[in-house]
């Protein structure tokens, strides 16, 4: 990964430099030992912080998003004749193009107002995994190195495979490479095993409705609702989400287990056919919410049904967001 870190930093200097972008968002060195955390980046000295490696693990699409909405807010006081577009430059593996790809789709910004650096992925660490893996002892420093993470810990030095440790939607990846890039760092990584892709989800099919029905009321009754999974997704962008509405008033403020269903509900249909599986609402749940499982079974469901894989082709747009009568399964619209 040293070569692409040094590729990384030599390009957002140049673009930086050259004033082709306003900010890049990428990686760097977190504050705690095995890990790393978003940055953002205004100034040509600034991106030697820049890193790539398995310990990034936030999707970046989310905060291009953020950062071009909340740049447009502020020039609607400005007069038309002065107002200036805002050019966000931002690491992008595999899953983060999906995402940039859905905005694009959904004109939520402009293709010129992103510039794309496209890095190979590997996969990331799934920190919860790890810190089960030693035994939740507290890593005092380590590093990644030829496929294992060796640590010094509060319980001793540890060593575990790094392929151990990989976040589950990592390890079954169908697009780990960039799908739509301006620029490529570094050679496109080997495939990961998307043969498996589905297999949770076939094996959770294969359960009765009731089995079915009670798996989801117990994943339901640990969620807290603090909505971590709604801030981390990179397709969750309403100006108003509808938890925060009051006419109507689609979800109490409660403790009422029926509300936590229905918010979990609609925001896991409003992920049909956008929903990438870059795993960030996992990463960031509290309390181990088993979320992928149902998004898995959406995703797999839109595959069978409409041919379409989230993100995977500017061409392929979302099902909900297109219609085709020639190919609409929906035969009684026609002949009720």
């Amino acid at each position: 990964m040293e070569n692409i870190e040094t590729k990384l930093r030599e390009e957002a200097n140049r673009l930086l430099l050259e004033k082709k972008v306003d900010v890049i968002v990428g990686y760097e060195q977190g504050t705690l030992p095995l890990t790393a955390t978003p940055c953002f980046i205004t100034k040509p000295e600034e991106t030697n912080k820049l890193v790539w490696n398995n310990l990034c693990t936030q999707n970046l699409a989310k905060y291009v998003h953020d950062l071009i909405t909340q740049h447009k807010n502020s020039q609607k006081r400005v007069k038309p004749e002065d107002r200036k577009k805002k050019i966000v430059g931002v690491v992008a593996r595999g899953c983060t193009t999906r995402s940039l790809i859905i905005h694009l789709q959904e004109r939520q910004y402009g293709r010129d107002e992103v510039y794309i650096i496209g890095v190979p992925c590997d996969g990331y660490v799934d920190g919860k995994g790890l810190k089960v893996a030693i035994g939740g002892a507290d890593i005092v420093d380590g590093s990644i190195d030829g496929g294992q993470i060796k640590m010094k810990t509060s319980g001793g030095d540890k060593t575990v495979a790094l392929k151990d440790v990989l976040a589950d939607n990592c390890k079954t990846c169908r697009f780990n490479n960039p799908i739509i890039s301006d620029v490529m760092i570094g050679s496109p990584a080997p495939a990961m095993n998307p043969d498996a892709e589905y297999d949770d989800v076939k094996e959770f099919e294969g359960k009765s409705i009731e089995e079915r029905w009670a798996y989801f009321n117990k994943e339901m009754e640990k969620c807290i609702r603090c909505y971590a999974c709604r801030q981390a997704c990179p397709s969750c962008y309403c100006p108003t989400c509808f938890v925060e509405q009051s006419q109507p008033q689609w979800v109490g403020i409660g403790e009422d287990a029926s509300d936590t269903q229905v918010f979990q509900f609609m925001r896991l249909y409003h992920m049909v056919g956008r929903c990438v599986d870059c795993g960030s609402c996992i990463s960031v749940c509290p309390m181990g919410v088993d979320l992928r499982k149902f998004l898995k079974k959406l995703d797999k469901d839109c595959f069978e049904f409409f041919g379409n894989r989230a993100g995977s082709s500017m061409d392929d747009m979302p099902p909900l967001g297109k219609f085709d009568e020639h190919h609409d399964k929906g035969d009684f619209v026609y002949n009720p």
